[in-house]
């Protein structure tokens, strides 16, 4: 008898498919524009539950902030080893078409070979996850109430927009899974005016005297 899948599981798999409903309701730029920043807020959860909580009001993700840009947070989540080298790529390849989009000034779609060929990667990745197929059928159905699913139809605007909407929804699922799952990082050392301090396994501080002048 196989054993039962960890509830996170579920979780996600249920937040995957409000997800992509919700994406469903945007079209053209709005859903690039929407479905990034519903990147960069999972992305931002998942920097919080890694660091340590703030001493007073929490500013360092707000825009004129350090940490107040899609960018630096990549940069940070990578440095951090939270998230993966193919994942990172996938983020750095949104953050490029949010911009394309956010910046042009004339039409421009998904569709269009220049944003396929950033994400064609991406896309081929994702398609790995299990959540991939049943959110790839309920997401054809909404697209095609009474047309044929993806299988019959593999192009157009319509099959743009659908891989869009599941890449962003699997990784705004996983990043918030692994969020709720995390633990602030503990660092081994500590420095203080005393010495560095050492974190034992009871997370109780040992101090390391400097050697005498």
């Amino acid at each position: 008898m196989p054993s039962p899948r960890p509830d996170w599981i579920e979780a996600a798999a249920e937040s995957a498919r409000t997800v992509a409903l919700g994406m469903l309701k945007e079209r053209g730029r709005g859903a690039v524009l929407v479905g990034v920043a519903r990147v960069d807020a999972a992305l931002e959860a998942l920097l919080k539950a890694a660091l340590a909580p703030p001493a007073a009001r929490d500013s360092l993700f707000q825009t004129d902030r350090p940490l107040g840009t899609f960018g630096a947070r990549i940069a940070l989540a990578q440095r951090l080893g939270l998230i993966d080298p193919e994942v990172e790529k996938a983020l750095q390849a949104l953050r490029k078409v949010r911009n394309d989009f956010a910046h042009s000034t004339t039409d421009i779609a998904l569709d269009e070979q220049t944003h396929q060929s950033r994400l064609a990667e991406s896309y081929r990745l994702a398609r790995t996850n299990p959540l991939w197929e049943p959110l790839d059928h309920l997401v054809a159905q909404q697209l095609r109430p009474n047309g044929p699913g993806r299988i019959g139809n593999p192009a157009g605007q319509d099959s743009a927009l659908a891989d869009y909407i599941l890449l962003i929804t699997i990784l705004v699922t996983f990043l918030e899974a692994t969020a709720r799952q995390l633990k602030p990082v503990q660092p081994g050392l500590v420095m203080g005016f005393g010495g560095i301090n050492r974190h034992s396994t009871d997370h109780a501080a040992v101090a390391l005297q400097p050697p005498s002048c």
